[in-house]
């Protein structure tokens, strides 16, 4: 089976910890994570839909927005 739901999770909780560490681009994200810039900017569109607000700059590197930390 290709990949999992476990997996997927895990993937998605190394986010807030990778973001909290600095802004990243996409490619970035996928390259530390392992996984393709597609999948990357799925989870980017999960974690919204759960709520989780996340900006990206002019340069295209994302972060966890401030009014979420607030």
């Amino acid at each position: 089976m290709f990949g999992s739901k476990q997996g997927k999770q895990e993937r998605l909780e190394q986010y807030s910890e990778l973001l909290g560490e600095a802004d990243l681009s996409q490619a970035d994200l996928a390259r530390r994570l392992g996984v393709p810039r597609s999948t990357v900017m799925r989870d980017l569109a999960d974690l919204h839909d759960q709520g989780i607000l996340i900006e990206e700059d002019n340069e295209g590197k994302v972060r966890l927005s401030r009014r979420w930390w607030q």
